[in-house]
């Protein structure tokens, strides 16, 4: 099931908070909790039912685990503990590996070998990664004794819990399952549905406007990419920037508002990255709760900062390898995930030199990496990604007449000829309007969640909000799927 759809928005979410709110006002709070494990399962099986019993073994399967876990280590059998672990991590990655990753594998091999294995072109259950993470986290706390709560119920809730069930946030059981069980949570909090509502429908803004409207430029562009000329091949690659930016923000502000409404604050995944001065500050605001995961989880574990600065180079290199990996089956998601850990090494060496440069050149460089490396995530191909870089480097000309003109000539027709170009890919005028609005609000101004922390009731903010709600319900309608459903 979708956020933005009509279903959700004017069913499903109501109908959930107001059986959840009524089951705990009378005190039956194992049965709100089952309400939602359900309403959960429901929301999960709406895209396609065969794939629920997938998702069930692996709760029961990780479940278990962890109990087993638990059991040992209460013992103190630790070499016991530690070996049920490594089974229960490989168990999930196996399960990854398998819908994820087998077509790659054989096409790979296939390559290497000469060979011709058939694809078994298998389906990728949704949200398969961002689950597998999530209970993968749970075993490693389980085995550190940071989980202390073992109920089933509650595990099933912590995994299926719908607001973050497809695409993250990634979290911590310790971090959300406790909120339940305040007595202040089982209550509806008007607050709360207020600002939940509001982050909900910026989240469906960002969406179904803006996103899906650059997706059109971003869509059309890579799918008849030809030889772009400059301004071509810049719309092309800063459509998916911001489409990339405004989908998977919008999903988690919709993610994080319909759990606020139902008391259960979610940890923030974007802090407005493209406003980021280095690629070490744009980790820390892009994806955040996947920084956290690979960072507690695979780079730490590897050694983090506490070895040889070769090896810590190394380690950075071999997280950002699995960042790549973990997004898709792909050598140019692979690609995309070592340019950033190679950053990343070099900023460590630039800042060793002690040498700083002005914050606006700062902005502009790394704001552009990040804009290139997009380019890669998004090309379904080497040779794709370096067609769209030839052009943004102007290496296929600038795609705009009267390149003899005066200076002063040139800049009145700079305009025109821009939207000459751009015909050719879509409405002109609505096309400069929305890269002149929403690249700057990607930086410039509060985000999604800064605005609904501040925000309070009153008839402008009233007023403002249910035109952002109608306009986003408005553009409801067709089928558009979020991106990183299939990461």
């Amino acid at each position: 099931m979708l956020f933005n759809s009509y279903f959700y928005i004017f069913l499903f979410l109501p109908l959930c908070l107001i059986v959840y709110f009524l089951l705990n006002d009378r005190r039956l709070t194992k049965a709100s909790k089952a309400w939602l494990v359900l309403a959960s399962f429901v929301f999960y099986g709406w895209w396609n039912p065969i794939y629920v019993p997938l998702i069930a073994g692996s709760i029961v399967f990780n479940y278990l685990v962890g109990t087993s876990i638990s059991k040992f280590r209460d013992r103190g059998a630790l070499s016991r503990s530690k070996w049920l672990l490594w089974t229960g991590i490989a168990g999930n990655l196996a399960l990854l590996g398998y819908f994820k990753y087998t077509d790659f594998f054989i096409s790979n091999v296939n390559g290497l070998g000469g060979l011709s294995l058939s694809l078994l072109h298998i389906a990728l259950p949704l949200g398969i990664s961002f689950f597998t993470f999530t209970q993968i986290a749970y075993l490693v706390d389980r085995s550190k004794g940071k989980v202390t709560e073992y109920s089933f119920m509650n595990y099933g809730l912590f995994v299926t819990f719908f607001p973050h069930l497809l695409a993250g946030p990634i979290i911590h059981h310790s971090e959300m399952m406790p909120q339940f069980d305040r007595r202040r949570n089982k209550l509806l909090d008007s607050e709360n549905l207020t600002r939940g509502a509001v982050l909900f429908f910026t989240g469906l803004f960002k969406k179904v406007v803006i996103a899906d409207t650059f997706a059109i430029w971003a869509n059309g562009g890579y799918q008849n990419l030809g030889d772009p000329a400059l301004v071509q091949a810049w719309v092309i690659s800063l459509s998916y920037t911001l489409q990339l930016y405004y989908d998977f923000s919008g999903y988690t502000d919709m993610a994080l508002g319909s759990s606020r409404m139902f008391n259960i604050i979610l940890p923030i995944n974007f802090d407005s990255p493209y406003r980021s001065l280095n690629i070490q500050e744009f980790w820390r605001r892009w994806h955040i709760t996947l920084g956290r995961f690979m960072r507690d989880y695979v780079y730490i574990p590897l050694g983090g900062n506490k070895a040889s600065e070769g090896r810590i180079l190394l380690n950075i290199m071999i997280t950002f390898f699995i960042v790549g990996l973990w997004h898709g089956a792909g050598w140019t998601f692979v690609a995309w995930g070592c340019m950033h850990g190679a950053a990343l090494v070099v900023y460590r060496a630039w800042n060793r030199l002690h040498i700083s440069m002005p914050k606006w050149l700062a902005w502009l460089i790394t704001f552009n990496f990040v804009n290139v490396g997009w380019v890669f995530f998004r090309a379904p191909t080497f040779a794709d990604a370096l067609k769209i870089l030839k052009g943004m480097a102007g290496l296929n000309g600038s795609g705009l007449p009267g390149t003899t003109a005066p200076f002063i000539v040139k800049v009145k027709e700079f305009i025109p000829d821009l939207k000459e170009v751009v015909q050719r890919m879509g409405d002109p005028d609505i096309m400069l309007i929305m890269f002149f609005l929403f690249l700057p609000l990607s930086f410039l101004f509060r985000n999604s969640n800064q605005i609904a922390a501040k925000f309070q009731p009153g008839t402008i903010p009233l007023i403002v909000f249910s035109c952002i709600a109608a306009l986003s319900v408005l553009y409801l309608g067709s089928y558009s799927e979020f991106l990183y459903f299939r990461f």
